[in-house]
């Protein structure tokens, strides 16, 4: 939040998500502190060790450290001996989890980077999406993403990857064919391909920075109204322009009503949430978090609202945290109808901090509560009209990712239903709102 970016370093970014909500940065120590010990921190398992332990110590909400001595656990800590790093993670791990916080967390440096690359937005690779296909079990492209190598290259939906640099894909699960397309940017890779009807055939390409694609919509003719369709798989770090395109192109083209759908979003970015909850409200306020000390911060929207259009909202039990803040900003402020299952119920927020050596570290440091002062913790957000997916349904929509968004899938029908109901196809023209430019609402942290 922009009130509270004055109390962390300027390398750090809050964010949000279902299993952490966090901030990145790159030390909360002094210049002096940093010019003097990071080099050796980086080759010295119990400086690593105490980094950890101030991290916790300086920033960890709860201050009784769960009813633990937390000076007897430094003390315990570096009594040991570390001959390697990995010896060092083992004790830091215990050492964290008597704090009995599943979001306060340790990660390995392969660990931090996955979850650096997740939450901003980007990888380094040629920008495909693939899965293996069911019925020929081969490895298949299912997307060539914009502006990417990929797309560049000529690469479609449906071309078989046989191999990579030479590497059979035979067997090959998605997981092990992502790592060993991704890499440093400007390498080479080459792929081998099968195309319907075609012989196989290479294709080189050279690795890109790529920006994922959070933000998927629409518009859909529902009887004589235009509905804007908007899916948002997570709030990483280019979540909120994408989200600003979308509701601008989709005003282009008049649509009457949006449905949002948050289904299986399980957070992100805390700045990006508050960002797309002020494209939507013009007034009220969007989430109020509330430190170890008792201090209370309060983010309002700034009339700054892209459309006052009829909004419906989709969440369910995997819609978690950045996801509930913003839900529970639409639905206190009656901005937006919420239908299907309860959230998940994640109402903590992290930091992560990027170690020495290239590891990181959670830490919880503060509790949110949504806009009415409604703890959602461990409860969730009800939805307002609740509509739970049978296990036939909930299968049909895995097995047919097409359907979802579609009247063949139930809670989007039940959206279209309640909008209709609302006499969303005529408003008042005092309601349309022109879109807005960005560039002045971008918060750093």
């Amino acid at each position: 939040m922009n009130q509270s970016a004055k109390h962390y370093s300027p390398l750090q970014v809050v964010l949000i998500g279902g299993a952490i909500a966090t901030t990145t940065t790159a030390s909360v120590f002094g210049s002096a502190w940093t010019r003097c010990v990071l080099a050796a921190l980086q080759d010295s398992p119990k400086a690593l060790v105490d980094q950890v332990w101030q991290l916790v110590n300086r920033e960890y909400i709860d201050g009784n450290f769960n009813q633990q001595d937390w000076l007897a656990t430094r003390q315990t800590l570096l009594s040991k001996e570390y001959s390697s790093n990995e010896q060092a993670y083992v004790a830091i791990r215990e050492a964290l989890q008597k704090l009995g916080d599943p979001y306060t967390r340790f990660m390995d440096p392969q660990q931090y980077q996955a979850l650096t690359s997740q939450t901003s937005g980007e990888v380094s690779g040629i920008g495909i999406r693939m899965e293996v296909n069911q019925q020929s079990k081969r490895l298949t492209v299912l997307e060539a993403i914009e502006n990417s190598p990929a797309l560049q290259a000529g690469i479609r939906p449906g071309d078989e990857i046989l191999a990579i640099d030479g590497k059979s894909t035979q067997q090959m699960a998605v997981e092990q064919a992502s790592s060993l397309i991704r890499g440093q940017v400007g390498t080479p890779i080459n792929l081998q391909l099968r195309r319907s009807g075609q012989n196989a055939f290479d294709v080189q390409l050279t690795r890109a920075t790529i920006e994922v694609p959070t933000v998927r919509y629409t518009l859909k003719r529902e009887g004589n109204r235009r509905v804007g369709y908007i899916r948002l798989r997570e709030f990483s770090g280019h979540a909120s322009e994408q989200m600003r395109r979308a509701i601008q192109d989709l005003n282009n083209q008049q649509a009457d009503a949006f449905v949002l759908d948050l289904r299986g979003n399980g957070g992100g970015l805390l700045n990006s949430s508050i960002e797309i909850a002020r494209m939507w409200l013009d007034d009220g306020g969007i989430v109020r978090t509330v430190n170890r000390a008792g201090g209370s911060e309060v983010t309002n929207a700034n009339r700054t609202a892209l459309t006052q259009r009829p909004l419906a909202v989709l969440v369910d039990g995997n819609s978690a945290s950045a996801s509930e803040i913003l839900t529970g900003a639409l639905k206190d402020n009656n901005r937006a109808v919420v239908i299907g299952s309860k959230t998940y119920g994640k109402a903590m927020v992290q930091s992560v901090h990027q170690l020495a050596d290239g590891s990181g570290l959670a830490v919880t440091i503060a509790h949110y509560y949504t806009p009415k002062g409604t703890d959602i913790n461990k409860k969730g957000i009800v939805p307002d009209i609740k509509m739970e997916l049978t296990a036939a349904q909930e299968r049909q929509l895995a097995s047919n990712p097409n359907l979802v968004g579609t009247q063949q899938d139930p809670q989007y029908a039940r959206a279209i239903a309640a909008l209709a109901s609302n006499n969303f196809a005529q408003p008042p023209a005092s309601q349309i709102l022109q879109p807005m430019s960005s560039g002045a609402r971008d918060l750093k942290f």
